[in-house]
């Protein structure tokens, strides 16, 4: 029989920072099939755990920024004097805006397309969405190679976002949740999205590892209630929610200790720095923890009593509801976007009202005071997750959705796919 080439799979990262994506990137990539895909990743972002992916597969940052306009932006934004002269905000956001496409964008695309080229590269793989990702699906385009954008976020339908969604081949969002936005707002064929839950390598998320080490290291009791709320300190991930909620608990709950667990992009240090300052002045610097980045999640995850997430913003799907169900953690989690798909109330976790800190800290209340419930909904979060979200299964969903992009190019040749093991898109699957 003839030798197979592997096909090279170009796969790039615009992330604001490293969280989820990056992770459930680094999951695939460790385990696609190397007798059938070669893979390579850019980072537009570097740093040590950038740099690890070097021991995973070919890796190369190539700088997406070398003028800080996101900065500049918020800077202007709040300049009220701009307005005061008719058209002069106008023409500074143009300003701003073609500085950056000509100092980050096109210094970005030029150097992309050289390593894609140098590469050659079958296929581009865009693991964020495609406005931030549209120089690697113009690469695709120059190239005439297929591009897959995975989609993580619900996005609005303005007309560049319209044109954004115009380039990918092909669509993978990670929740139905995602698709139906998708479609709703930017009017997607259903023909052109498989929706393919991440995935992750569960076997190293061990519910028995033990979490005393994190908690000694955060001068955490044995007769604290620690709750832990994982993410990037963004914005939208509901830190200023969780703070609301800590302040309505510390008087009512004996020994609480609430975590706010996750490092901090370089575009939100402010945001940051706003959020202890609300701890220092509300008084709650005995209750709030700042632990910043932590590498080592599980022994995070098992040295919480309560795991949330509070996202103000639907999340696609969540790395944290995925990790925080794999360990059997009791998990607290809004009642919109992929929490709400993956979790079901009373059962694999609680849903409170998102933006609601009341509700909020209720449902961390509930979770106090019936331990047996919390230990009931984290067993059957670890069952729902095993089945799940699988990093073999999500492998293979997308492994498949490479080779029917290929074919389609007519890229693939002596490789027989049985019709069974093909991700079939969203509108011919009976689980839509």
């Amino acid at each position: 029989m003839p030798t197979t080439v592997p096909k090279k799979i170009l796969y790039v990262e615009n992330g604001i920072g490293y969280g989820g994506a990056i992770i459930c990137l680094r999951h695939l990539v460790r385990n696609l099939d190397r007798t059938r895909f070669t893979p390579m990743v850019v980072t537009g972002r570097t740093g040590p755990q950038y740099r690890e992916i070097a021991n995973e597969a070919q890796w190369q940052h190539i700088a997406d920024r070398h003028l800080d306009i996101v900065t500049a932006q918020r800077k202007t934004n709040a300049a009220t004097w701009l307005d005061k002269i008719p058209g002069l905000r106008f023409i500074t956001n143009q300003v701003l805006a073609r500085a950056d496409d000509l100092f980050n964008f096109l210094p970005f695309f030029l150097h992309l397309l050289w390593t894609a080229w140098r590469f050659k590269a079958d296929l581009i793989h865009a693991n964020n969405e495609p406005l931030c990702n549209r120089a690697a699906l113009l690469v695709g385009k120059m190239l005439k190679i297929p591009t897959l954008c995975h989609v993580r976020g619900q996005q609005d339908g303005t007309r560049l976002m319209q044109w954004a969604y115009s380039l990918p081949n092909h669509f993978a969002p990670v929740s139905h949740w995602v698709s139906k936005s998708i479609r709703d707002m930017l009017k997607v064929p259903e023909e052109k999205i498989t929706v393919i839950y991440d995935g992750l390598e569960l076997d190293g998320l061990d519910p028995n590892i033990n979490g005393q080490a994190f908690r000694q290291q955060c001068n955490i009791g044995d007769a604290d209630f620690a709750v832990g709320l994982v993410g990037l300190l963004i914005p939208w991930k509901g830190q200023e929610i969780f703070i609301d909620a800590a302040k309505q608990l510390k008087d009512q709950i004996p020994h609480l200790k609430m975590l706010i667990i996750g490092g901090t992009p370089d575009d939100c240090t402010t945001y940051e720095a706003m959020l202890k300052q609300r701890v220092n002045a509300e008084g709650l610097s005995t209750t709030i923890i700042f632990t910043g980045h932590v590498s080592d999640m599980p022994a995070v995850y098992n040295g919480l009593d309560v795991v949330v997430s509070a996202s103000t913003s639907p999340e696609p799907l969540g790395t944290v509801v995925i990790e925080s169900m794999a360990l059997g953690r009791p998990l607290i989690g809004p009642n919109h976007g992929g929490a709400a798909e993956m979790m079901q109330h009373q059962s694999t976790g609680l849903l409170f009202e998102h933006g609601n800190a009341t509700a909020l800290a209720q449902q961390i209340q509930q979770l106090h005071q019936q331990p047996e419930l919390a230990q009931t909904l984290g067993a059957n979060a670890r069952r729902h997750a095993l089945a799940t979200f699988a990093v073999a299964t999500h492998v293979e969903h997308m492994q498949n959705l490479y080779a029917q992009l290929l074919e389609t190019k007519g890229d693939i040749k002596n490789h027989q796919t049985n019709e069974n093991d093909v991700v079939k898109p969203l509108h011919q699957r009976a689980d839509k």
